[in-house]
């Protein structure tokens, strides 16, 4: 007890004594449901004093007490919190290290005090996916959803998680949930179109797409994402188009084509579009056209296969002396037409245009193989048998391969999205031989 204390309640005794020298009446006290008692004034303030230190007695040690359990157990956590902060450095030390056992077994030792302990289910989950093993990621995951279940990454995580386990509903519900939360969401964004794609709703894709190019800050990444947006427009025009929607399908392309006129894919599906409406010399002019302008074998190719099967190949024929009087040194064009001349049967002609060719200029082998197919319909085997050595022994002799101008993977088939680099309208018929992996 302090001096200042005692010295104050020395005052209060004596103000007391002189307050009972003044007051010696008696008060009568009724104890509720009991006895009634006479006792001094004096005494009745004493006993009230004495109850009431009591009390803060009482109350004083029940704080006193209260604070000691509080610091102990804060203590207690501190402790704990640092144990549990030093295993979570060592296991993301180890994931830096890329000793993932040894994270995984300090990470489990963290949830052994632990177990609803957020981070470490998240590292644990992220450590299976890596390890492809998905159905215990997915285990950790949602662990540390019930522990946070607003919390977007773990979202994310499960959405990746549910993709790769091919339940890409449930996937895009995960993704919609971060989305409600944060809708300029980028990550999301992407995560959300490629599932979209996989599930081929370009109709879709086309409107997420607007939001990601609005989002996009990085004029490069915005570019990248308008030729997408591009891709798409003409996979839904495409898709109409298969589902016998022709004014949905052009209605597609020629936005493609308004936007970028160079889009081949998109002016073969206009010109697909019309000849399913009839208007067969609509699209024979459309092809010409597009031809002049932007010099497309591919489109010449079409064109070709077109008027071939409307009986008009004469037509064709005149076409390729007009283009190539404009340009008699284009070997290409001198090519596709010897392979239009064989086509039809016209043996002389076929090889007298493909021996007009520069030597040295093309020298690809569906050329020696078609001038060896040539050679032995007249008969002229030792000739025939040394363009097909040239031809190094090709399957397809007179096939004209498409390759990516992108990634310069060949394919036999045209596409209007090569399927190895993911880009649109790079598929070119290599004619002149250039196109190299």
């Amino acid at each position: 007890m302090s001096k200042i204390t005692i010295l104050v309640f020395l005052i209060f005794l004596a103000a007391l004594g002189f307050f009972a020298m003044a007051n010696k009446d008696v008060v009568t006290v009724k104890i509720p449901f009991g006895n009634t008692y006479e006792v001094l004034k004096i005494a009745l303030i004493l006993i009230s004093t004495i109850v009431g230190a009591l009390v803060i007695l009482v109350i004083s040690f029940i704080k006193d007490t209260k604070r000691v359990i509080d610091n102990l157990q804060y203590q207690k956590r501190q402790k704990k919190e640092a144990r549990l902060q030093d295993f979570y450095s060592k296991a993301l030390k180890a994931i830096l290290g890329h000793k993932e056992e040894e994270a995984k077994e300090a990470l489990r030792d963290i949830l052994k005090e632990e177990p609803e302990h957020f981070d470490a289910l998240l590292r644990l989950g992220d450590i299976s996916l890596h390890h492809d093993d998905f159905a215990t990621a997915l285990e950790y995951y949602r662990k540390a959803r019930d522990v946070h279940p607003a919390d977007l990454q773990v979202l994310l995580s499960l959405a990746i998680v549910m993709e790769k386990l091919c339940k890409d509903d449930e996937a895009l519900r995960c993704l919609e949930e971060i989305l409600d939360k944060d809708s300029e969401n980028l990550t999301a964004l992407y995560k959300k179109r490629s599932i979209l794609e996989k599930k081929e709703k370009w109709d879709d894709l086309v409107s997420l797409q607007k939001t990601i190019i609005k989002l996009e800050q990085n004029e490069r990444a915005r570019y990248r994402e308008e030729q997408k947006l591009q891709g798409y427009r003409y996979e839904y025009g495409r898709s109409s188009l298969e589902n016998g929607e022709p004014e949905k399908a052009e209605k597609a392309f020629r936005t493609v084509t308004k936007t970028d006129n160079t889009f081949i894919p998109a002016h073969l599906g206009l010109a697909e579009v019309m000849l399913m409406k009839g208007e067969t010399e609509e699209a024979i002019n459309f092809l010409e056209k597009g031809f002049q302008q932007m010099n497309s074998p591919i489109l010449l190719e079409r064109l070709e296969d077109l008027l071939v099967s409307v009986g008009e190949p004469g037509r064709l024929i005149r076409f390729y002396k007009n283009a190539l009087s404009q340009n008699k040194h284009d070997n290409g064009l001198k090519f596709l037409l010897g392979k239009l001349y064989s086509r039809l049967e016209m043996v002389d002609d076929a090889i007298e245009t493909l021996n007009s060719i520069d030597l040295g200029a093309l020298t690809t082998p569906e050329m020696y193989g078609l001038k060896g197919d040539l050679y032995m319909k007249r008969n002229q085997v030792t000739r025939a048998a040394d363009e097909f050595r040239k031809a190094l022994s090709m399957k397809h002799v007179i096939r004209v391969p498409y390759c990516c101008s992108h990634c310069g993977k060949k394919a036999e088939d045209w596409a209007g999205r090569c399927p190895h680099c993911h880009e649109w309208s790079t598929y070119v018929l290599d004619i002149y031989g250039k196109c190299r992996a």
